[in-house]
């Protein structure tokens, strides 16, 4: 054998792995049948690094730079002849095995084609291990099976996660150093301790991303318009940024072309298209920088820095993926710490209508889709599935299925009445939430998460004076008229319970907050 592949996400180093790896090296190893494994001299290491592609996630929390950097000096040190490659993450696929031979092969400047005639696996996970095996190569089972049961390093990397600094006995000096010059075992820490972002780095497993890009595309004019008049230049972020479709607009503003542009998100697959749109020149200001960070994990920017904060269709989701109330008064609260004296926050977000505890019936329209008997388990279904199932019933049927999802999802009491003339008798916040989400059909179970009537705008006015901000006196609650015409109207009507027709409320919010200068 001349080679060894080690195939892994490989976050962590063990000493383990270092001895194992010389022994595997010195041709004194053996493989999982306990047959010897010959060397031919020298014996090249071949680091398969997996979900290279990934970062800042509970599978995947540190960044591959910092791991190609682990194993490049753990390599000098422990005098191992090293190729550091990255995998990029792929669908679970049976031919797993075969795509990252062909991607050593693609990567390495020799072009290094990998057999079983001249490599041997080391690997200690049996899925993976039964992959190569169906290809004829030897395995080296590292840890699987060994008479001294060493941790895995997913298993040292938990002990750091869950605050055991027993980790630092059993992880190589190499990691442990990478580790204390970049700060990773605090990014750890807070990764695996993260309630709102899910394994894989997202809000939710049931987003559309498509449909969601689109849209956040299509109404980045809109949102621009309507804030631009406030912005106050200077270090201007946006916090949410989804895509960036809203800097790439502040970034050819004539007005701003000195400022810093930043913008802050969350979800994994949201920030990668942001960096990848970057790398693509979107941008026309330079200045224009992303970052991926969790507003609940505590502040993302110093105090008093911020000329103008940026929020669209945003705090919400704070409210509805956080504890409430509570989160996005710590939010406000952020925000404020990091506004400047003078500089403002714009927020544009969906409202809950005035008086929304008032009783209203809903009638609907007629024959505008099937009615089930009953309401259909859609947790577990594909997205197209779902989709089409949604799409497919009535305004009436639409409301008994949001009424079985919604309270699950979102956490939160629904209910409404049926009369005997077919109409429906609820909350007026109620009967704007089911209107104001009916239509997500691509995104119908990730949607269900989220409150958009859980505040009015005096519990908005309210929050922002109590924590100090100002509010402008373009501040207000505004109807999108759109929204009304093409998918309220055609399907049903608001009545009061005497039988009159009620005027369509507010749906949106905006909220120009300013920090007063003397603060």
């Amino acid at each position: 054998m001349r080679f060894v592949l080690f195939p892994g996400r490989h976050h962590l180093l063990t000493r383990f792995q270092a001895g194992y790896l010389h022994a595997l090296v010195a041709g004194v190893a053996a493989d999982e049948d306990g047959e010897p494994i010959t060397v031919q001299q020298p014996v090249t290491i071949v680091w398969a690094v997996t979900s290279a592609n990934h970062g800042n996630t509970r599978r995947n929390p540190i960044p591959y730079d910092r791991r190609e950097a682990a194993i490049e000096r753990f390599s000098v040190s422990e005098g191992l002849r090293s190729l550091v490659v990255p995998v990029f993450d792929t669908e679970p696929t049976g031919r797993f095995a075969e795509l990252t031979l062909k991607n050593v092969e693609n990567a390495t400047r020799e072009h290094l084609a990998l057999s079983s005639s001249d490599t041997v696996v080391a690997c200690s996970t049996p899925d993976v291990i039964a992959l190569y095996r169906r290809l004829g190569f030897r395995i080296a089972p590292v840890e699987l099976d060994h008479a001294d049961a060493p941790l895995r390093p997913w298993d040292v990397l938990t002990l750091l996660a869950e605050g055991d600094e027993s980790w630092r006995e059993l992880a190589h000096p190499a990691t442990i150093d990478i580790f204390d010059r970049y700060g990773l075992a605090d990014d750890v820490r807070l990764i695996d301790s993260d309630l709102v972002v899910g394994d894989e780095g997202t809000l939710t497993e049931t987003r559309s991303y498509r449909t969601y890009v689109e849209a956040f595309e299509q109404s980045a004019q809109r949102k621009w318009a309507q804030a631009a008049p406030y912005v106050e230049p200077g270090r201007i972020v946006d916090v949410g940024c989804a895509t960036g479709a809203t800097l790439e607009l502040a970034a050819r503003d004539p007005r701003l072309h000195e400022s810093d542009l930043i913008g802050i998100e969350v979800d994994r697959l949201l920030y990668e298209e942001c960096v990848h749109k970057k790398a693509q020149g979107a941008f026309a200001n330079p200045s224009t920088f992303f970052y991926r960070r969790n507003i609940l994990a505590g502040p993302v920017l110093a105090e008093r820095s911020v000329d103008t904060t940026l929020t669209f269709a945003l705090t919400h989701e704070v409210f509805s993926y956080g504890d409430g109330m509570a989160a996005l008064r710590q939010f406000t609260q952020s925000v404020y710490a990091q506004t400047r004296p003078g500089g403002v926050w714009i927020n544009s977000d969906v409202c809950g209508p005035s008086g929304g505890e008032r009783e209203v019936v809903l009638r609907f329209e007629d024959a505008d889709g099937v009615e089930p008997a009953e309401p259909r388990e859609l947790d577990g279904l594909a997205g197209d599935e779902v989709r089409a199932y949604v799409e497919s019933l009535s305004t009436r049927a639409r409301l008994v299925q949001f009424d079985y999802d919604f309270p699950r999802h979102a956490a939160v009491d629904f209910a409404f009445r049926r009369r005997d003339d077919g109409t429906v008798a609820l909350r007026l916040a109620d009967a704007m939430e089911f209107l104001t989400h009916k239509d997500y059909v691509d995104n119908w179970l990730s949607e269900s998460h989220e409150r958009f009537c859980a505040l009015e705008y005096k519990d908005w006015r309210q929050l922002l004076e109590a924590v100090g901000f100002e509010l402008e006196p373009v501040s207000a609650p505004w109807r999108n008229d759109w929204i009304v015409e093409h998918r309220l109207a055609p399907c049903a009507r608001l009545e009061i319970p005497a039988g009159d027709s009620l005027a369509w409320p507010e749906t949106h919010v905006l909220l120009v907050a300013r920090r007063p200068l003397n603060s």
